[in-house]
């Protein structure tokens, strides 16, 4: 099978071969140098590339984000800080030499007339410039070679994900007790954006996948209870299915960290049929989770945590999701991405027992 047809039965409970091998997640930049410190040979740029991985989906880099793009600003760096705007116009402040969450500053909405004034200059959904560059010429070469292809990716296409991006955490779930009307025009002027831009795509190339990045459970759960996503978030899920149904567009994915139980159901109904990274951390249990929810595709499960104690941890880890993969509908996978804890030789024999158990399925 290729990489793309192994992945797209995988997740509609369809025979395969094997299990997907991604190796997904990458490492902190601090991981990477650690590895370098550890005797990982210089010749190997891509952690990945040694063992011999299937390919996860392309994204098509069409621009459903600001638009015309937000160029980085420095505002002020020390030799431990740095402050900037980002690409959505986001104040923040970053480690210089470590990592952490960024502090958020400053957003770029703070009043009605402040989103009218955005959307008027960065979120047409007809700039022609969404659309610059050689992606088809790129997505022609992912599908002769096999590779599945998806629209929409962290951090430009997600519901909730724009509206945080826009009135920021606190004020965006208080917004939807203060100014519910506002919060629905984001919704839904973001969900005919990203249908406006991805109908232009599809007239030109197949894509496999329709990818939401939402960020919005914590270890506690949700950040907004089941009946809030349902009144703003399900009904342009619904439309979002509509048109990848209307395209033979076989998954809908959603990214968010955290515990996503209580929404889970609320997805499934709009649409939804794949969910990462599943945090281990935040409590999910993929084997839980696939008993629960028997058409739900998952990726991720695998705790990272375990990685940074040892072979015989790391083995304990993966005989217990072996159950999901044999099960199906599951990309075994690290629930995020690597940190600096982990030593090269762990994450080695990681890889490698991962691929000697998948090659078992």
């Amino acid at each position: 099978m290729t990489d793309r047809e192994r992945f797209v039965a995988c997740i509609l409970g369809e025979p395969v071969d094997r299990p997907p091998y991604w190796l997904f997640w990458d490492p902190w930049k601090t991981t990477w140098n650690r590895w370098e410190r550890e005797g990982k040979p210089e010749s190997i740029t891509d952690h990945r590339s040694i063992f011999n991985p299937d390919q996860p989906p392309m994204t098509i880099p069409v621009n459903c984000g600001p638009c015309p793009k937000i160029e980085r600003l420095v505002i002020e760096e020390d030799e431990e800080f740095v402050v900037f705007r980002d690409e959505w116009g986001i104040k923040r402040r970053d480690f210089k030499n470590k990592e952490s969450m960024s502090e958020f500053i400053e957003f770029p909405v703070k009043t009605r007339s402040d989103w009218q004034r955005f959307k008027e200059e960065r979120l047409n959904p007809d700039s022609p410039e969404r659309l610059d560059g050689n992606w088809l010429e790129q997505c022609k070469e992912w599908r002769n070679k096999g590779y599945p292809i998806q629209l929409g990716d962290y951090p430009d296409v997600g519901l909730f994900g724009g509206l945080r991006w826009l009135l920021g955490d606190e004020e965006c779930l208080v917004a939807f007790y203060t100014m519910p009307d506002l919060v629905h025009e984001i919704m839904d002027h973001l969900t005919s954006l990203y249908l406006t831009v991805f109908e232009k795509v599809v007239k030109v190339i197949q894509v496999d996948v329709i990818h939401l990045w939402e960020d919005m459970c914590g270890k506690q759960g949700p950040l907004i209870s089941p009946k809030h996503w349902d009144e703003f978030m399900g009904p342009n899920y619904r439309r979002i299915k509509r048109f990848a149904d209307k395209h033979n567009i076989p998954i809908i994915s959603v990214d968010t960290d955290g515990y996503p139980d209580l929404i889970i159901s609320s997805m499934m109904r709009a649409g939804v049929n794949y969910l990462y990274p599943m945090e281990v951390a935040a409590g999910c249990d993929v084997n839980m989770f696939q008993d629960k929810y028997p058409t739900l595709g998952m990726m991720g499960g695998i705790d990272k945590r375990v990685l940074a104690i040892g072979p015989e941890a790391i083995d304990k880890e993966l005989t217990r999701i072996r159950p999901a993969m044999v099960k199906g509908r599951y990309v075994p996978d690290l629930d995020h991405l690597i940190p600096d804890n982990v030593s090269w030789e762990n994450y080695c024999y990681y890889a490698g027992g991962l691929k000697k158990l998948i090659s078992k399925i």
